[in-house]
């Protein structure tokens, strides 16, 4: 007798029959905010100076937001009925659908600028796209988080170009952050059937539309901090959004829902 086949998300095929079929796409959306959020997380105390420890905590919380404001609704239109805590502790990694980028190691303080960069200019043009999504509630989030990105973009920029224009040092560390960042972007702006059916529906966008206008936020600030944005790579990163991730991520479940999944049902 065949072992029977488990579905990679717990209720997928009852978001088959329901009336709003693109539960997958904003799961997505919610895994990346979810993620980068732990992953900003981890500069409180490692930041270069105080005041950053609390900014990245705040953009950390922003994004948290994000997450919070779509998993419960994910959860109420895929069949499941699970709730916020649902998804962000008792998930197993290839359940989640996130991209590479937000899962990598915090690296150097240069990195994360780096990083911070390309997904807050990505978010400020999902975002702007999604508040005219036909879905209220989609709309409604992104209204939110707009506003939040803007000063993710901005936050991020400064850095860029205070590092990027200013000893030898620091400008050659965040040339080589740029660098180390490349294999991840691609993966930003690739179509797969969920976004394109959200896309179809009126609820989503096509990530590839988002590419130029990221990359011309992007290329502005890189040129102001008198950097070269790297044109090529020898490899590219994938697999994220079909819950096939790289090997930072199991150590990042594993630290972000050890109490919840030791503690089960706890309230504190």
């Amino acid at each position: 007798m065949s072992t029977p086949q488990r579905s990679p998300l717990p209720g997928a095929e009852a978001a088959l029959t329901v009336e709003k079929p693109y539960a997958g796409y904003l799961l997505g959306l919610a895994d990346d905010a979810m993620v980068y959020a732990q992953r900003l997380g981890e500069w409180m105390t490692n930041a270069p100076q105080i005041e950053e420890d609390m900014a990245l905590g705040n953009v950390a919380l922003d994004l948290l937001g994000q997450a919070r404001g779509l998993y419960p609704y994910v959860g109420s239109i895929d069949g499941t009925g699970r709730g916020e805590d649902d998804f962000a502790m008792m998930r197993d990694e290839r359940e989640w659908r996130n991209v590479h980028l937000v899962e990598q190691e915090r690296g150097d303080f240069a990195d994360e600028m780096a990083r911070l960069l390309w997904f807050s200019a990505y978010q400020v043009e999902l975002q702007t796209a999604l508040t005219g999504s036909s879905d209220a509630v989609v709309a409604g989030v992104a209204g939110k988080a707009l506003k939040e990105v803007r000063y993710h973009l901005d936050h991020a920029s400064l850095w860029v170009v205070r590092l990027g224009d200013g000893t030898d040092e620091s400008h050659r560390r965040m040339q080589a952050a740029l660098e180390r960042v490349l294999p991840y972007l691609a993966e930003l702006f690739d179509d797969d059937a969920a976004s394109a059916q959200a896309a179809e529906l009126g609820v989503g966008v096509l990530p590839s539309r988002l590419h130029d206008p990221v990359v011309a936020r992007v290329t502005a600030v890189v040129s102001e901090a008198t950097l070269t944005l790297p044109d090529g790579s020898t490899w590219r990163s994938r697999g994220g959004r079909d819950g096939v991730h790289s090997r930072p991520m199991g150590y990042l479940l594993a630290e972000m829902q050890h109490i919840a999944r030791s503690h089960p049902g706890a309230k504190w």
